[in-house]
């Protein structure tokens, strides 16, 4: 790095747009929601657990010495979207009314598709809520089977559906908009 010269991290970033979570001086804050009004919001987010068919197998048969993996896959995914903001720093803490999560597999890959919704009646959005619930999913599958198969691969972590607020609805292109069976 000889010749690099380094940023001075106290001065403020120069910010080509305006970003909600740096203040005046380039510091992150937390975004003040207390003016905006309380809209219902939803965000659908999806993962996927790449494994071996006998994994999957195992799964789906509920074969696993730790027990039935897609229920406390679903368990777990819940209370991770209920603490969100306790594990993203700038996140707000939002009463959620509604997380679900649901599975689908699919043999031919093999893989297992999760799938979290997340709902609330709040004054800012519940992506961060449907993408952390649809991660921890993902990565209690991994420790149910972990046992058997420890080449698994948490993949495509994604948002797919964000409705409500002032910056409307998004849905990704080319993702089916359908939840999985």
């Amino acid at each position: 790095m000889a010749g690099r010269k380094l940023r001075d991290v106290r001065r403020p970033l120069r910010v080509v747009r305006k970003l909600t979570h740096l203040d005046s001086q380039g510091r992150v804050r937390m975004v003040d929601v207390s003016e905006k009004p309380m809209t219902r919001r939803e965000a659908v987010a999806r993962a996927v657990v790449r494994m071996k068919s006998t994994t999957l197998g195992a799964i789906l048969d509920n074969k696993l010495k730790k027990g039935e993996a897609l229920a406390a896959a679903r368990l777990a995914g819940i209370m991770a979207a209920k603490r969100t903001h306790e594990m993203i720093p700038l996140c707000h803490q939002i009463p959620l009314e509604v997380v679900e999560i649901d599975f689908r597999p699919d043999r031919a890959r093999p893989a297992l598709e999760i799938q979290a919704r997340a709902v609330a009646q709040a004054r800012t959005g519940v992506e961060m809520e449907a993408l952390m619930a649809a991660s921890v999913a993902a990565l209690t599958i991994y420790d149910m089977a972990k046992a058997i198969d420890r080449a698994m691969v948490i993949d495509a972590v994604r948002l797919v559906i964000k409705r409500g607020g002032t910056s409307g609805e998004f849905v990704r292109p080319g993702e089916p908009s359908n939840p999985p069976d």
